[in-house]
């Protein structure tokens, strides 16, 4: 059985339209085996794993494990806490354990104990490393690097990607995005904002353009053609709510 889902017992009346893969979904799986709140934190995780095909790389299994890997393996200097993958992945700690066993049992990542943390890193030892690196940057690596890059920025008050990046990652079909754009809301310095898109654009291996609006054409409503666009398409936002 997968251990993505664990072991649970519907109800003999559970018809096939409450089921994924066999087991029950919704409410009716909320009175078996534990709590309530135990089976919506179940259902989270699963959802989540299950919600969107990844588009934009469909060789993985799941939307987390593509986010997980562009974190981890695109900060190859650094170590995370499995407390501070499901912050930055918006997930719960159990999913974000499974993801990581798996990815360590097969050699991707690393992890280490110091006291009573686990302490998860990129493998960059295996022949893997290197083309692995190159294909998560390419796909789920906009997110990490962009977020990174823009928080802190002077001026930049919100920030979202749009465009066909946008779209895969938000699960629709299509080849993959050549380049990926960038709407940044506010008055940062566009010399500046260039050099960041510069930068960002070397360490994903294809072209970041990055559009600037301001803060008021961004909040109000509007006839300009390009803005009401960007707003009926998917759009991605960027985490700027950490250390620069």
């Amino acid at each position: 059985m997968d251990p993505a889902f664990p072991q649970v017992v519907g109800p003999p009346s559970l018809s096939a339209a409450h089921q994924v893969a066999g087991r029950p979904v919704g409410m009716y799986a909320a009175c078996v085996e534990g709590s309530t709140i135990s089976y919506i934190h179940w259902a989270h995780d699963n959802l989540r794993l299950m919600k969107i095909s990844p588009t934009l790389l469909p060789l993985l299994r799941s939307q987390m494990q593509g986010e997980l890997l562009a974190l981890v393996v695109l900060h190859p200097e650094r170590e995370f806490t499995l407390t501070e993958l499901a912050g930055s992945l918006g997930a719960s700690h159990t999913a974000v354990l499974r993801e990581v066993d798996r990815l360590v049992g097969g050699g991707i990542l690393r992890d280490r104990r110091v006291g009573r943390s686990r302490l998860v890193s990129s493998r960059t030892d295996t022949p893997l490393a290197g083309p692995l690196a190159g294909l998560i940057a390419a796909t789920y690596g906009p997110l990490p690097l962009l977020s990174e890059a823009l928080a802190g920025f002077a001026g930049v008050v919100e920030a979202f990607i749009y465009g066909s990046w946008a779209a895969r990652y938000n699960g629709e079909p299509g080849p993959p995005p050549a380049d990926v754009d960038v709407l940044v809301v506010g008055d940062p310095d566009p010399d500046s904002l260039f050099d960041l898109a510069e930068d960002v654009s070397r360490r994903l291996h294809r072209e970041v353009n990055v559009h600037r609006v301001t803060t008021e054409a961004w909040t109000t409503d509007t006839n300009d053609p390009f803005l009401t666009s960007v707003r009926e398409r998917p759009l991605v936002r960027l985490n700027l709510d950490q250390e620069a």
